[in-house]
């Protein structure tokens, strides 16, 4: 396995043969989004799908847990201008579109905590492998945001259109084998075991035509003016929840309550 050169970098990339693995790399934080975060990981998806050698991809994070949201520490930065609202939302969903529009199949490794963006990339993976530790959930809605990552188009084709109503207005907290029900994930295994689960899953797929698993990707998610008209839709509703006062004082509140 090799890696990229050590830095300061918030995502790391190493390959393992024809599987490029990208790790959020802020254990510490349970690699809550930062703008840095936000950054790194766009870039190297984007390294990973334009890398020759690649023929699937593995997304996971570092620690404790896949990702536990965003960071309510930077939430003033994030929210100090409507430029830098606009700006958050863009590299979410920038991320959004590189997961699912990348001719390369994605594999969730998953586990700990996956909580708003962390849980909309679950979903923007095309294979998940989940930890049976984990725990998911949105909580936009109860933090007085919007989702961002195509949710109001993908959960519902999933799902129906009640139970995802349900899950983001709610914020349910739903475990691995909740999720397996759903058919939000497709295998869940013991802790410790979805990465490497997830590099075995992603080295079959590797063993696949690349021109014929791309074809599918984009057959598959199709609707690709749909997931635009939804991510627009997100964005401009994400912008309306920042700059509205309520959001400020529940994510103040959210941040003050201990752990």
């Amino acid at each position: 396995m090799s890696a990229a050169p050590p830095s300061a970098c918030t995502v790391g990339l190493q390959t393992d043969g024809p599987v490029s693995i990208v790790t959020l790399q802020r254990p510490e934080r349970l690699n809550a989004i930062n703008a840095e975060l936000l950054r790194d990981l766009n870039a190297q998806l984007q390294t990973a799908q334009a890398d020759a050698a690649t023929r699937a991809i593995v997304l996971t994070g570092a620690g404790r847990a896949f990702c536990a949201g965003d960071d309510l520490k930077a939430f003033d930065d994030q929210s100090a201008t409507p430029a830098s609202m606009a700006q958050m939302c863009e590299d979410v969903q920038r991320i959004t579109r590189t997961l699912m529009g990348g001719p390369k199949l994605v594999v969730g490794a998953v586990h700990g905590y996956a909580v708003g963006a962390g849980f909309e990339w679950l979903l923007n993976c095309d294979l998940v492998v989940a930890a049976d530790d984990l725990v998911a959930f949105l909580p936009e809605m109860q933090l007085g945001h919007f989702v961002t990552g195509g949710i109001t188009h993908l959960l519902p084709l999933a799902v129906g259109h009640q139970r995802a109503m349900e899950l983001i207005v709610l914020g349910e907290r739903l475990s691995a084998t909740q999720l397996h029900a759903l058919g939000l994930v497709n295998r869940v295994v013991p802790a410790g075991q979805a990465l490497p689960a997830a590099l075995a899953l992603a080295r079959t797929v590797a063993e696949r035509a690349p021109h014929a698993t791309a074809l599918l990707k984009k057959a598959l998610i199709g609707q690709s003016a749909a997931l635009a008209a939804a991510l627009e839709m997100e964005r401009q509703s994400a912008l309306a929840c920042f700059a509205h006062p309520e959001t400020a004082a529940r994510v103040a509140a959210a941040g003050k309550k201990p752990g």
